[in-house]
């Protein structure tokens, strides 16, 4: 999906650049995101926020779902 639509950055360019350690600033210098218009900022730094390792919220969302289905990481002693 295209983020912004100015400079034409997807998703995938910010999610790909975010993986490799980027900060938004950083994204945002390489790529132009949310340097026109800004109506796209919000958007782009909440992608950012998902790929940063100190946000890991797939894994939380994958955990979740492990114990919503029955399965429980732990064993009973």
């Amino acid at each position: 999906m295209i983020v912004c639509v100015c400079n034409r950055v997807s998703d995938r360019d910010i999610t790909r650049h975010a993986h490799a350690g980027m900060s938004f600033d950083d994204i945002q210098l390489e790529l132009g995101v949310a340097t026109c218009c800004g109506a796209c900022e919000g958007c782009a730094r909440d992608i950012v926020n998902q790929c940063s390792a100190s946000h890991p919220t797939a894994a939380l969302r994958q955990e979740g779902a492990a114990n919503a289905s029955g399965f429980n990481n732990f064993a009973v002693a």
